[in-house]
């Protein structure tokens, strides 16, 4: 049986859900972002258990065809900047229709409704995340960020970045506390 669970968006989360249904008595096959999959029958009351446990973790079970797709869509992007070593210079669309098997225009106007906003903006803001986190290592210039992140320029990438946050790529790296934001909370 495979399931889907929300706000799954990282290794350790993987670890921690993997943990949650060994606790219930369940032997997953495999736990990947989003996804879980184990051969156990499954009776209510287990699941109401691992829901509960989860829920208790910042997780939950997706039980509707909607959200696992926006689910999906947000682990793809989330998986395409965060754990990949390729540059997310490809196009998104083809990406997403091509790794989840729909229809970008579909995939597109379901996002926009459950979330209320685009996908592209959610795709921006892993993306300014991501350039956070590079910049709170201090080992790679603007300059190699912006070409490991496919931006097209240092300059379109500051200019992202202050609409994103407000400040300029070098005024952030300056501060005394960078304060990142939680993948999941994007």
């Amino acid at each position: 049986m495979k399931f889907y669970i929300k706000n799954m968006v990282c290794s350790r989360c993987k670890m921690v859900v993997k943990s949650e249904l060994e606790k219930v008595g369940l032997h997953p096959e495999s736990v990947e972002l989003g996804e879980v999959e184990v051969n156990d029958e499954l009776d209510k009351n287990t699941i109401q258990q691992l829901n509960d446990n989860l829920k208790l973790l910042g997780f939950e079970i997706i039980d509707d065809r909607k959200s696992r797709i926006i689910e999906q869509i947000k682990n793809a992007v989330v998986a395409l900047i965060h754990h990949s070593q390729e540059a997310p210079n490809l196009n998104l669309s083809e990406y997403l229709s091509q790794h989840l098997n729909y229809d970008y225009g579909y995939l597109s106007k379901l996002f926009s409704e459950v979330e209320g906003s685009t996908i592209e903006k959610y795709f921006i803001a892993q993306k300014i995340e991501k350039v956070k986190e590079l910049m709170m290592y201090d080992e790679l210039t603007l300059s190699q960020i912006a070409n490991q992140l496919g931006y097209s320029s240092v300059a379109y990438l500051s200019s992202q970045f202050k609409k994103q946050t407000g400040l300029t790529p070098t005024f952030y790296r300056s501060l005394k506390e960078n304060k990142r934001r939680n993948i999941e909370d994007l």
